[in-house]
């Protein structure tokens, strides 16, 4: 047999898609589409062969989708609807709300507080949003469900200035732009937390805004699946830059919301083809490159590039000629066109082909100058919402609309490198903004520094007309409305189990705790016959990144189910289980999301449901757990825009601790989470240890968010360790909400000085409560321990109490909580976490000279716990010396017994610092 391989036969046609029953057809089919080719150009040729592949998607004939198409618009001439509002009135609205924008930010400028501002994205955007806010976004003040719109966060001008004309904000409010401290001033971007009243989403981390609006479309029907709430009549809109599209963020989840049918998601991506610094693809074209990415992940794509200008050259378009220039030209000559007279546009751009310089022939260069790009034609921009908001195909929508940063600030800004950076304009300049936008205000009220602002009449035909548009859409846009109800919770006592000492065997660790008080919330359902009214389990929305297994929570799958859009097409591999509700079972009505492996996402799902109660009205409330370690760190960006948000709900940070998670080692091991939500100031930090001190601050956290009302979320450490767990001692609730309380008191008659303060927190205090046995046993030396759930709300609490004693020397002084617990116990304090020293050394500040912290400061690393501890100076006998060590510096222990001390405990003098080791 030879080894010689015969050349390989041609493919039949059967093998590459088809048999070829009628060559004669083919063969006129092939035929005819070369003479459209030839006789009527390839532009016309593109068209017909996009109108069958529509014409095939549209019938169920399976095709490729195509993911770039020519660098026209999308919807052509003939398509477009008919323009609902009147044309003049709204370009005189969008005139005066730049106008008003960009003397705000210039005014602001002039006073030369170094108070920055933005007026080109707005400018190049006033289109995009005025077509909008006339047409179709819809308010939720009527108590409709409306829409959410994620406003871009540097054309915050340009809202602002729309409620000025609205008459909600005052011209004293546009005085103090970026000038909040006052309290009559306007925040530098879109944040509910500065303004609660009229934002509702921040969005100008860059990236964040997209991500959040994705989860919150994807929300709004897990509310629908689950019959929380009607919101079929929501959309979502994101308005983002073509430059935000850099930010991983941005379009990270863009296969979640074609994959979960999110048609009730458009995203306007404004191409203004500028970075903040230049073009955003000078060498490319960042429109198709968008137009790929989106169309590939399966979203319906909408391409808005040239203005009505430009119909009629089209149309003219033989030779195809003008369409094939289009696509050649990059964008950094685009944004080269835009400086230069229209006599560079007409030999560089038009001139590159005989056939397209006769298309302009008729046009002077100033009309040539004057083709506007489609993001500023409002026909362009209905044409393109109307479609993304019924076409009802079961995909989100991206509109992709060419715009030109600073449009109308002429020379000041319009098209140049500098825009994003220019905050004000020179005298000549302001005059010549004026009369392109034909604002009636005398050369008289332009001054340099303050220019006027321009307010019509009440009664004028523009402030009636934009009053009698958003009437018709049910109310303003932005605002931020709160109606969510005081919710009526169930008392501490649905956790009585978790209160008195646990039998179970093996021992329990946090994380089970939790998941029992977990299941305990979700299985509460009124019962108005035994006098309940209260019943949250239906508003419980349990978030999990694909560790549900890893945390003990599977079973919530076969219980209440894993949310799907489509439900479960299939029979999972485990339904063997069904009977004992075990089994991976996926549901439209289901509960849980499970988020995959998908940090970012699921932090988005937690915002979604921690600011239902402001954007729907309905309090859910969100439980996200996850690998502590992968939290903060990783999703830091979203977390502080949650924060924004006003969200509520809790993170549970699992596997908690620096020496608990066994075999993990760096990458996994968290030392440091507690310090890293401590910079958040609507966040309550917690490390409990005790299944009971779980339950009492989940039950506060329900009480203080969603009884109280209050604007906060919770942090919670979980450990998955498990140890004895005692029952909560009587009247220590309200120690363990405030940080603190006294778990142990000794019962040894020490030598008179011979006593310390331990202090414990986490998985660790039960360490601590065997260093007072070492403590009493082998030294005599008698220790009172201290559960120290909080060091976080123990530090806040005292600097309240700080600050209002320096303000307020003639009242009585106010003692900090921490230290009316401590001051008068006796010795030294030593405190020991499973967290960096940093976290416990947070109330150093108030016991000087007394206080010392044992931490993990360090790189995590692999081993035993027990071998960790002893690696990292937490365990035990490390806790023991260390109160002997700061009893000797008293004088209350000899300095000379401590070399013996360490021997007997096992301790290595010479042990690298692991803080650096």
């Amino acid at each position: 047999m030879s080894d010689i391989q015969e050349p390989a036969e041609p493919k039949t046609e059967e093998e590459i898609g088809g048999v070829d029953r009628d060559p004669q057809e083919t063969s006129e089919w092939l035929e005819a589409f070369e003479q459209l080719r030839v006789y009527h150009g390839e532009e016309r040729a593109r068209y017909i062969v996009r109108q069958l592949h529509l014409s095939a998607l549209s019938n169920a004939v399976e095709l490729p989708e195509l993911v770039q198409t020519p660098y026209i618009n999308s919807i052509p001439a003939d398509e477009e609807p008919t323009y609902p509002g009147d044309l003049g009135i709204e370009k005189k609205i969008r005139a005066i709300i730049r106008w008003n924008a960009a003397v705000m930010v210039h005014r602001a400028y002039k006073r030369k507080l170094e108070l920055g501002g933005h007026i080109a994205t707005y400018a190049s955007a006033a289109t995009l949003y005025e077509v909008g806010f006339n047409h179709f976004f819809r308010s939720r003040e009527n108590g409709q469900p409306g829409d959410s719109i994620y406003f871009q966060g540097h054309a915050s001008p340009g809202m602002y200035a729309r409620a000025f004309l609205e008459g909600y904000l005052t011209e004293e409010n546009l005085e103090n732009f970026r000038q909040e401290t006052g309290g009559k001033g306007l925040s530098s971007y879109p944040h509910p937390w500065l303004m609660p009243k009229m934002w509702e989403y921040p969005t100008v981390s860059m990236g964040i805004g997209p991500l959040n609006a994705i989860y919150a479309a994807r929300f709004n029907r897990y509310m629908l699946n689950r019959g929380i709430k009607d919101t079929s009549g929501s959309r979502v809109w994101a308005f983002l830059g073509d430059g935000e599209c850099d930010e991983p963020e941005s379009l990270g989840a863009l296969s979640i919301a074609a994959r979960e049918g999110l048609d009730n998601l458009t995203f306007v991506v404004n191409c203004n083809l500028q970075r903040l610094d230049g073009p955003v693809r000078g060498n490319f074209k960042i429109i198709q490159e968008l137009e790929a990415v989106f169309r590939g992940a399966g979203w319906n794509v909408i391409k808005v590039i040239w203005g009505s200008d430009w119909d009629p050259l089209l149309e003219a378009d033989d030779s195809g000629l003008l369409v094939k220039r289009m696509g050649e030209v990059v964008d950094g000559e685009y944004q080269k066109y835009v400086v230069e007279p229209g006599s560079y546009t007409r030999e560089h751009f038009f001139g590159r082909y005989p056939e397209t310089a006769k298309l302009v022939e008729h046009l002077n260069d100033d009309q040539i100058r004057g083709l506007r790009r489609g993001g500023h034609d409002p026909l362009k921009i209905y044409a393109a919402y109307h479609q993304a908001t019924t076409r009802a195909n079961g995909k989100p929508t991206a509109i992709l609309a060419h715009t030109v940063k600073g449009w109308a600030t002429g020379d000041m800004s319009e098209g140049k490198n500098a825009a994003h950076q220019t905050k004000d304009f020179k005298e000549t300049q302001i005059r010549k903004f004026r009369d392109r936008l034909n604002i009636p205000i005398p050369d008289s009220k332009l001054d340099p520094e303050h220019p006027a602002y321009y307010l019509p009449d009440k009664k004028s035909a523009e402030v009636e007309y934009l009053h009698e548009r958003r009437k018709a859409l049910g109310g303003y846009v932005p605002r931020r409305v709160v109606r969510a109800p005081k919710e009526q919770l169930p008392p501490l006592e649905l956790f009585a189990d978790h209160l008195k000492a646990s039998t179970r065997k093996p021992p329990p660790s946090t994380t089970v705790a939790f998941n029992a008080v977990l299941g305990k919330l979700i299985a509460d359902k009124p019962d108005p016959e035994k006098g309940k009214n209260w019943g949250v389990g239906h508003k419980i929305v349990p978030i999990i990144p694909d560790e549900a297994r890893t945390f003990g929570l599977d079973t919530l799958f076969g219980a209440v189910g894993i949310y799907s859009s489509v439900d479960q097409r299939y029979e999972p591999v485990d339904i063997a289980a069904k009977i004992t509700k075990m089994h991976y079972r996926e549901a439209k009505d289901g509960q849980v999301l499970e988020e995959g492996i998908n940090e970012a996402g699921s932090l988005a799902s937690f915002t979604a449901a921690g600011t239902a109660y402001a954007n729907h009205g309905v309090n859910m409330i969100p439980f996200y757990i996850y690998y502590s370690m992968f939290g903060y760190q990783r999703v830091g960006d979203l977390i502080w825009a949650a924060a924004d948000s006003r969200a509520k709900g809790f993170l549970l940070g699992a596997t908690a601790g620096r020496t608990t998670l066994n075999g993990e080692g760096l990458q996994h091991e968290d030392g440091h989470s507690p310090l890293l939500f401590s910079v958040v100031p609507s966040c309550r930090v917690y490390d409990p240890a005790y299944a009971y001190e779980v339950a009492v601050i989940i039950h506060d956290g329900l009480k203080r968010m969603y009884q109280d009302q209050e604007s906060c979320f919770y942090y919670i450490t979980l450990y998955n360790e498990g140890y004895d767990m005692p029952g909560m001692p009587s009247g220590v609730e309200e120690g363990i909400v405030k940080g603190l309380y006294l778990l142990k008191q000794s019962d040894l008659k020490a030598e008179k000085g011979r006593k310390v303060q331990l202090l414990g927190s986490g998985v660790l205090l039960k360490d601590v409560v065997v260093a007072q046995q070492i403590l009493a046993e082998k030294f005599g030396v008698a220790a009172d321990v201290w559960s120290a759930p909080s060091y976080v709300q123990l530090r806040r609490e005292a600097l309240e109490c700080e600050r209002w004693n320096m303000l307020h020397p003639d009242e009585p002084a106010r003692v900090p909580y921490v230290m009316s617990q401590l001051s008068a116990a006796e010795g030294p304090i030593v405190a020991t976490s499973d967290y960096m020293k940093a976290l416990p050394e947070m109330i150093a500040k108030w016991f000087p000279d007394r206080f010392f912290a044992l931490g993990t400061d360090g790189f995590g690393r692999s081993d035993s716990r027990p071998n960790l501890r002893r690696h990292f100076e937490v365990d035990a006998e490390h806790t023991a010396y260390a109160a002997l060590w700061r009893l000797a510096l008293a004088g209350k222990y000899p300095k000379k017994d401590l070399a013996k001390a360490m021997k007997e405990l096992g301790i290595d003098p010479n042990h690298p610092d692991p803080a650096t080791a």
